[in-house]
């Protein structure tokens, strides 16, 4: 390949991860040509360090921990070999193979090598064998994902990111976390499992303060009585190692670490895991070569034929939502003729820790903030009323709550967290996204006994005006 091979396509996605990919197939069902530029692994983040491994890893440590919460069923116990080798399979070995015969199937032209925008709709392609040109005769999307925020305090310390946890290879003694989102809880449930000594260090006052109150609060006792330690408003002021030797993914990178915080003391570990958040994968896709910033992309401040979705772009970000977004763009551009999208779609999102956390839409503190107090009522349960979710485990423990608008009577949020949560959630966003009086969900009997019957738990104690 040189620098005068070039390739048209209709659509030019930057991105090869899922949604990346979404955006692809929906242009070429439609009836467009789709080229995908990618410089890594084909099925991106998710597929092989965030979401698959993840939850690979996670569903066997919670099938283990259900066991020691059912009388007349023998405990199971986690075997570090096995769950590392389920992890595996679950990323196919880090061979996207598949991922490339999917790509095939699909009429989708696979660009290796890493794409900057050149010009209007023009790509340049760095790859192994050279450099392309791939031009868009009508568009060109950038789904780059994001990328870990490292804080300057970790410079020299070689810290782990998220896809050192999720590729872990050799288990350190004693790992410190960094951090209190659904990165670092996931991670620390899981690490713990397989045997590290965990302590999770957390800035602010609890942790995964985006949700409702009461779902930090809850999961901080379960990460406790699993022996990981919390410390809350620990902000990390240095960070050394005593030396440092990057071995590569996955692997011990050298001596201990030590880590002062400003008002916790100082804490040592072997490795230390920087789960801080991320942020826009934007800094070398050509967005100078066309004098706009990583600012334009958030406000939606773009060319019309230049798109940006998922992680990279201004929605939420979670690869759900991206793949949403994805769909929704590569049938436009496709010129699909589709019912046309709620002005605000709720945002699902399931914490797979042990409990779960599973919500959408917005917490009572939001509701309140957009709509005043006397605008909102909600209703709270225990997660073990219903008959259904008593029976998962027999100490089920967790809350259920929604959060209603009285004006319209309709549910603007919910959050649930206890055993399999996360399967209580798609009711929630129908019933958030079909604007379904709560008058009418009344009438949506749940079967018996399943944890559906929270539901009606919580409906019944709305006022009456209301059901």
């Amino acid at each position: 390949m040189t620098d005068t091979d070039e390739l048209n396509a209709d659509v030019v996605v930057i991105g090869g991860g899922p949604v990346g990919e979404n955006v692809a197939q929906y242009a070429v069902e439609g009836g467009l040509s789709a080229a995908l530029v990618e410089g890594e692994l084909l099925g991106g983040e998710c597929s092989y360090y965030a979401c698959m491994p993840s939850k690979a890893l996670l569903r066997p440590i919670d099938v283990a921990h259900t066991t020691a919460h059912l009388p007349g069923v023998e405990d199971a116990a986690v075997q570090p070999k096995e769950l590392l080798a389920r992890r595996d399979t679950w990323v196919s070995h880090y061979d996207d193979s598949g991922q490339v015969e999917w790509a095939d199937g699909a009429d989708i032209t696979l660009v290796r090598g890493h794409g900057r925008i050149v010009g209007e709709r023009r790509v340049e392609v760095s790859g192994p064998d050279g450099t392309r040109t791939v031009t868009a005769d009508r568009t060109v999307v950038l789904a780059t994902g994001s990328v870990p925020v490292v804080p300057p305090v970790f410079d020299g310390v070689s810290p782990w990111g998220s896809r050192d946890a999720t590729g872990v290879v050799e288990v350190p003694e004693r790992l410190l976390v960094v951090g209190g989102g659904v990165i670092a809880v996931e991670a620390a449930t899981w690490m713990a499992a397989l045997g590290s000594q965990v302590r999770v260090l957390v800035r602010g006052p609890a942790l995964l303060e985006k949700n409702e109150p009461f779902a930090g609060d809850i999961v901080r006792s379960a990460l406790e009585k699993a022996g990981i330690a919390v410390v809350l408003g620990a902000d990390v002021t240095s960070a050394v190692r005593k030396h440092a030797d990057d071995t590569g993914l996955g692997r011990i990178h050298g001596g201990e670490v030590t880590v002062t915080t400003s008002a916790s003391g100082t804490f040592t570990a072997d490795e230390v895991l920087v789960a801080t958040g991320r942020r826009p994968n934007l800094a070398d896709v050509g967005l100078d070569a066309l004098g706009l910033s990583a600012g334009d992309v958030r406000s939606g401040t773009l060319p019309e034929w230049l798109h940006a979705v998922g992680d990279a772009g201004p929605g939420a970000p979670l690869t759900h939502m991206g793949k949403y977004e994805a769909r929704v763009l590569g049938s436009k551009l496709a010129g699909a003729d589709e019912a046309p999208a709620p002005a605000n779609v709720p945002v699902p999102q399931v914490v797979f820790t042990d409990p779960q956390v599973a919500s959408v839409g917005q917490t009572e503190a939001e509701a309140r903030s957009a709509l005043g107090d006397d605008a909102v009522v909600t209703s709270e349960v225990g997660f073990g009323t219903a008959a259904g979710t008593s029976l998962l485990r027999d100490d089920a423990d967790g809350r259920a709550k929604i959060v209603v608008d009285r004006r319209r009577g309709v549910v603007m949020g919910a959050t649930f967290v206890g055993p399999d949560a996360a399967e209580l959630l798609h009711a929630a966003t129908i019933a958030i996204v079909g604007e379904v009086p709560v008058s009418v969900l009344r009438h949506a009997v749940p079967s018996y006994p399943t944890a559906s019957e929270l539901w009606l738990r919580m409906l019944e104690q709305l006022p009456r005006d209301l059901r």
